[in-house]
Order: C-alpha cells, then sequence, then structure tokens
C-alpha cells in the first residue's frame, strides 16, 4: 500500500497528514479523529480501504498529534476545526471527498456538510455525535450503571477539583472498557490517541476531564435544528454498547433526510477497530453505492 505524509501549510499553523493509497482520480475519504484532541492514529483502520481504489487522508486537528500547536487555547473551536478540514481538502487537491468523523470528529463531519456541502462527495459518522448536551445526558445515564464504589470516585475527584489523580483515571476506565473499546488489549493506535488527548490542550479545553464529563467549550453545541437542511448522502454507524449511544445516532438519522445507519453488534465506540472487516465492508458498500460503482448489499 502506498503511503505519504506531510504537512499542509495553513495561513498560520501546519496540520500533519497521512495518506494512503493511490492518488490523483481516486475518489477520497477524509478521516475526522475525535476527542476533541485526539489524534489521527485510532482512525488507521480507514486505511483498509485503500485496498478497493480509494485513496485515504487522515490528519490531525489543529493542537493535536503532530500538528502545529498554537499560544492560544482560544483557536480550538468547531468553528476554527472546520476551516481546518478545508485547508487539508483544498491544500491537498481533494476535490469533493467522502468525510468520515468518529466521535467529536462526527460532529465536526456534521458542521463541515452544513458550512461546505459542495465539497462532500458523502458524509458518514462513526459513533458521532449532533447535540452535545442529549450525547452528555446519554453518557450520564450510562455511568449511573457502574459500580457504586466507581461513581464514588468519579464524583468524589470531580467535586474536589482532582480529576488528575491516578484514582480518577483508573474509574474512568472501568466506563471506557464497556463503552469506548471492549478489545482487551486495546490496540496501541488507540492507547496513543487516549495518551495524545490527555496530555495536550485540546480535550480539557474542548471537552473536559472525561468523556462522560463534558464540561468544556463544547458543552452547549447542539446542531439538531440544522440536520433537515444536509442533502449529502449520508450514513450513520455506531456500536451497540457505544458511549455516544444508540439514541444518539438515531437523533443524527431521523435529522437528516434520507440517511441510512447501521450498528455493530458486539461494538462500542470504535467498530472500526472492534468489528474491523464487518466495518470495512459496511462502509465500502455505502461509498461505493455514492459512487455508483456497484450495487449496495441488503
Amino acid at each position: 500500500m502506498t503511503e505519504t505524509s506531510g504537512y499542509v501549510p495553513g495561513p498560520e499553523y501546519r496540520l500533519f497528514y497521512r495518506s494512503f493509497g493511490p492518488a490523483g482520480t481516486a475518489p477520497t475519504i477524509l478521516g475526522l479523529h475525535g476527542g476533541p484532541g485526539a489524534s489521527h492514529d485510532y482512525l488507521l483502520p480507514l486505511a483498509d480501504l485503500a485496498r478497493e481504489g480509494y485513496r485515504v487522508v487522515l490528519f490531525d486537528q489543529l493542537g493535536c498529534g503532530r500538528s502545529d500547536v498554537p499560544p492560544d487555547v482560544a483557536e480550538f473551536t468547531l468553528e476554527h476545526h472546520v476551516l481546518e478540514t478545508e485547508q487539508v481538502r483544498q491544500g491537498l487537491g481533494l476535490g469533493r471527498v467522502h468525510l468520515v468523523g468518529s466521535s467529536y470528529g462526527g460532529l465536526l463531519a456534521l458542521a463541515v456538510a452544513l458550512s461546505h456541502p459542495e465539497s462532500l462527495r458523502s458524509l458518514t459518522t462513526v459513533g458521532g455525535l449532533a447535540s452535545v448536551p442529549f450525547a452528555s445526558a446519554e453518557m450520564g445515564r450510562l455511568r449511573a450503571g457502574l459500580p457504586a464504589a466507581v461513581r464514588a470516585v468519579l464524583d468524589r475527584c470531580e467535586a474536589g477539583g482532582t480529576t488528575d489523580r491516578p484514582e480518577y483515571a483508573e474509574a474512568a476506565m472501568v466506563f471506557y472498557r464497556q463503552y469506548v473499546c471492549r478489545l482487551d488489549p486495546w490496540p496501541p493506535e488507540l492507547v496513543r490517541s487516549f495518551e495524545l488527548a490527555v496530555s495536550h490542550p485540546v480535550y480539557p479545553h474542548m471537552n473536559g476531564p472525561s468523556e462522560f464529563t463534558i464540561t468544556g467549550t463544547i458543552k452547549e453545541i447542539d446542531l439538531t435544528p440544522q440536520l433537515p437542511t444536509i442533502r449529502t448522502p449520508t450514513l450513520v454507524l455506531g456500536g451497540r454498547y457505544d458511549e455516544v449511544t444508540p439514541r444518539v445516532a438515531e437523533q443524527i438519522y431521523r435529522g437528516i433526510p434520507g440517511a441510512r445507519h447501521h450498528t455493530f453488534e458486539q461494538s462500542a465506540h470504535v467498530p472500526f477497530w472492534e468489528e474491523r472487516a464487518a466495518f470495512v465492508r459496511v462502509l465500502g458498500d455505502f461509498l461505493r453505492w455514492v459512487d455508483g460503482a456497484a450495487p449496495e448489499r441488503a
């Protein structure tokens, strides 16, 4: 598989990218990572689709991974990430792309579809969300089902402002192993992305101390009222045990006219790892249907 990497220059900052598969006229999948504040690494299974003739491009958002880190956290916004996505698309000459967003990247993908529909062939969200308040409430519902001792540690640390302590991370991992990734052990690429998120300024500024405690700047974002205006062919994917629950996925696919959806029954938040072959088949079938290259399977 052909792979290249480098930096896409911008007016102020450079963004690191990796490209897999053929360039030129090949249809392109542009992947958007989550966090906010993770890195592209955990999305590497998307590169499997390069073997089916697609070019797959992944990049690190501003302040993440190997991209530039600005001195001011005010640069970390959903609106800026929309601009960065266009910076990569235009800078690499990708043309109209199949946009695939995971987790927060799904929220970003929806924002791109609303702002730049002319840039897209299709839109896919994977464990994505349209309303941060609703997704946060759903994660709160899942959190309430954790063992009492685990909840007690989470509550105590959050109330005392000590979410940087090891016991908080250990308690949060109980949630993550049920609702983020059910593989044991986790793939190294996913571990790396998690570690990068918590060690960089984007995640605490935009999200908060944990996946299920969203106190950062994205906490009030709700794109739900705008979903009916999206006309891009859309696929909504998620796991049965996803922290961004099937109810959140339903909110998206019922909001976008003609949207399709699929739930991976053995997965949590990263079905491209947990059910990798099935994920590639489902997404590949949808993309080929959009491109008119082959009939969609039942």
